[in-house]
């Protein structure tokens, strides 16, 4: 009753696993697209196996399972915690350094660009304002 949400959870913590380590190597993954997308296939085929389980076994479906599959879930689900632990820290990372890389970036186009503009107010006051430089990224790189 249980094989195949324990065969999708397996999948996704191998599959996290692996694309953090690859991330550990690496800043840059061509095939960082491609991995969302099964990531979330995968979330949506454990979304679905529970929502079935449910359905056919309203009450509780955990009742239903023996002891042996109960001890598989459970190390299946810890493996996947641990995994998703893992990547989203590593996620989280990355996505921080892309973000202060941005910045870096936005701040030295300003500077050269010198895109400071200032205004007179009627009492002759002077207000000042940084405008964003545009910035295109390639993103071959």
């Amino acid at each position: 009753m249980t094989e195949h949400l324990i065969d999708a959870m397996v999948s996704l913590a191998t599959l996290m696993e692996e694309e953090s380590e690859k991330l550990t190597r690496s800043p840059y993954l061509p095939e960082l697209g491609e991995i969302a997308g099964a990531k979330l296939r995968l979330a949506g085929r454990l979304e679905a196996e529970v929502a079935r389980m449910k359905r056919e076994h309203p009450d509780d479906w955990l009742d239903g399972v023996d002891e042996d599959a109960r001890e598989q879930l459970a190390e299946a689900s810890r493996h996947l915690r641990d995994a998703s632990e893992v990547n989203a820290q590593i996620l989280s990372r990355q996505i921080e350094l892309s973000a202060d890389m941005m910045a870096a970036i936005a701040a030295e186009a300003q500077r050269l660009t010198g895109s400071r503009s200032i205004s007179y107010g009627a009492c002759g006051g002077m207000a000042g304002m940084d405008t964003s430089a545009p910035i295109s990224i390639n993103a071959r790189l």
